[in-house]
């Protein structure tokens, strides 16, 4: 194919606003796929994606258009995900194309994430082309939703297109338009190969299958090509399109979006973002500078059976090679033994990885609660940054602690306003600014610690706005908070997997709702056993778990008072002899209940 009647572009839209189902009108209008191999959400090929109706890797299919005048056209398409947890995937999505679809709900109009996948396209340099959808529905405001469109800065409506994903009213006019909008990909003639690696995934078979974008030159089965990042080489065994399922093809050239497989077993030479060229014949410059992915929540990942560990380690590896945003460093606890700690994008991002644990390679585990990055300065003068709770200095050690914020942007009707306000102000938020629409919304911006954003702030914002706020954030630097480490001891013994930072003023409120889920999870024994938080080596809440039986004593004694006294000696050896609580005695329940508080 000429690289002049290529396009490469993507969708990038809020959650919801129907990329998955315009991407299917379109494999459907370009017949890619024949009717009896159609089905909803076609580029959705997870299971955990069909079921919550969202977009959580990146999907490319090749397609092949031809127009009103019988010119053909290949058109790379790449679906992105919405959600704010997977921007890694957005960003990456982006990185391989010259034009972005910008998909707006015409019922519901521009949101954060809207906004948000804007700024992103811009910053690559995008050529960007506003599409409202569902225009079918009674719901629809066309006119409403084009003045917040005519309100973007700098983004221009002359090419304002309308279409219904779900009928396919005005899909064909888009795919006609597509070429005259779009730019077709920029390359140099006689230069060195160079392909830009957006993703990756692993098979059992093949090893790792990487995703490309060919920049410049071309390649074949049996070339020898590098890691640029590395040095590392390997040589290409299989080349070829998603359409949407891998189909082999003998080369692929400039402009081209397809995949190579080169029997690479170690899984550890994949970077996502590195540049691939010719072992003989190397490329100067990457397409793009190498930039790793940093991580906002941490959490520990341990098996349920500590036999089971080999098989987690192996199944979290390539995880990883499918989603570059996963951190992942062997961690062995205390309590639960050897596992891993994992760091996310994102709640979500955390709940689906643990999902995809238990569907795709049939593994329970335990995930201890989250936390994010704090920086401590130290009295010696060091700075430190901690991603375990375990790891926090003490008050002997410590000169302060800083914790990350968040500048996020809340867009919801402004009957809500209030209620968010108040939401904000309760998560330790500092205001910002506001700012009233002209169809009756209100974009809310604050700056939020992170930590308290984990903590289930979007479902408390769903609740407080009836469902019609949205949320984006942004990392807004780090800044000084009185924080504290709060360890639970079990019978005068540490856990360490329930240890959590806090900050001073919901240090008690938050150790006393531990404490309490252990009360009444914890296996009771013969006795009495303690509960307590500890902050600074001083008891801040204790609670008693209650023993098996009652204590014979406790309602009175009719004996001799010999017979008395010797049962109190009793019970006084056996607790003096007890040997506190081991891991075993602590069920996985009380893990996975604790995390709710």
């Amino acid at each position: 194919m000429n690289i002049a009647n290529i396009r490469n572009f993507c969708i990038i839209a809020h959650i919801d606003h129907g990329k998955s189902t315009l991407a299917d009108r379109m494999i459907e209008l370009t017949k890619t796929l024949m009717t009896r191999q159609m089905r909803g959400q076609i580029l959705d090929s997870m299971d955990i994606e069909r079921e919550r109706g969202i977009t959580i890797k990146l999907q490319t299919v090749h397609m092949l258009w031809q127009d009103e005048a019988g010119k053909t056209w290949q058109y790379n398409l790449v679906d992105t995900p919405g959600h704010v947890d997977f921007s890694a995937e957005v960003s990456r999505s982006i990185s391989a194309c010259e034009g972005a679809i910008l998909l707006i709900d015409a019922t519901q109009g521009i949101q954060a994430q809207t906004l948000a996948n804007l700024r992103l396209a811009r910053l690559h340099g995008l050529k960007i082309l506003p599409v409202l959808n569902k225009i079918d529905s009674p719901l629809a405001d066309i006119a409403r939703v084009s003045s917040q469109l005519a309100a973007i800065e700098g983004l221009g409506l002359e090419h304002l297109m309308s279409v219904s994903a779900r009928t396919g009213q005005g899909v064909e006019a888009l795919l006609c338009a597509i070429p005259r909008i779009f730019p077709q990909p920029d390359t140099q003639k006689n230069s060195a190969l160079r392909a830009f690696i957006f993703d990756s995934h692993y098979d059992s078979y093949r090893g790792a299958i990487l995703h490309v974008r060919m920049v410049d030159g071309t390649l074949k089965s049996g070339d020898s090509l590098m890691f640029m990042s590395s040095g590392k080489s390997f040589d290409v065994i299989e080349t070829g399109f998603f359409v949407p399922e891998m189909t082999r093809t003998n080369v692929l050239q400039a402009g081209d979006v397809g995949y190579i497989t080169g029997a690479i077993k170690d899984l550890r030479t994949v970077n996502v973002g590195d540049t691939l060229t010719h072992s003989q014949a190397p490329a100067v410059a990457l397409v793009q500078k190498f930039t790793e992915i940093k991580p906002m929540v941490f959490c520990g990942i341990y098996p349920d059976v500590q036999g089971d560990a080999e098989i987690l380690r192996s199944a979290i590896k390539k995880l990883q090679l499918n989603d570059a945003s996963l951190y992942v460093e062997p961690h062995v606890s205390e309590s639960l033994g050897a596992g891993f700690r994992c760091g996310f994008l994102g709640m979500l991002h955390r709940e689906i990885i643990q999902e995809r644990l238990k569907r795709e390679y049939r593994l329970e585990v335990i995930t201890t609660a989250p936390a994010v990055i704090y920086r401590c300065a130290l009295k010696n003068h060091s700075t430190i940054e901690i991603d375990n709770p375990a790891l926090f200095p003490s008050d002997d050690m410590l000169l302060y602690a800083e914790e990350p914020f968040m500048h996020t942007l809340i867009t919801t009707p402004s009957a809500y306003a209030g209620r968010v306000l108040e939401l904000c102000e309760k998560q330790r938020g500092s205001y910002v600014n506001m700012t009233y629409l002209p169809a009756g919304d209100v974009f809310i911006e604050y700056r939020m610690p992170l930590s308290m954003m984990i903590d289930g702030f979007f479902s408390h914002l769903k609740s407080a706005s009836q469902g019609y706020a949205t949320l984006d954030y942004q990392h807004d630097g780090y800044r000084r908070s009185e924080l504290v480490r709060v360890d639970i001891h079990i019978d005068a013994q540490p856990v360490d997997a329930l240890t959590f930072i806090s900050h001073t003023d919901t240090a008690f409120e938050r150790g006393t709702g531990v404490l309490y889920k252990l009360k009444n999870l914890m296996p009771r024994r013969l006795y009495p056993v303690p509960a307590q938080a500890i902050v600074n080596n001083k008891s801040i809440a204790r609670v008693d778990i209650p023993p098996l039986r009652k204590n014979m004593l406790a309602s009175g004694f009719n004996g001799s008072v010999s017979a008395k006294q010797r049962m109190i000696r009793h019970q006084r050896e056996n607790r003096k002899n007890s040997r506190g609580t081991s891991r075993m005695d602590i069920p996985k329940e009380v893990f996975t209940e604790i995390l709710s508080v």
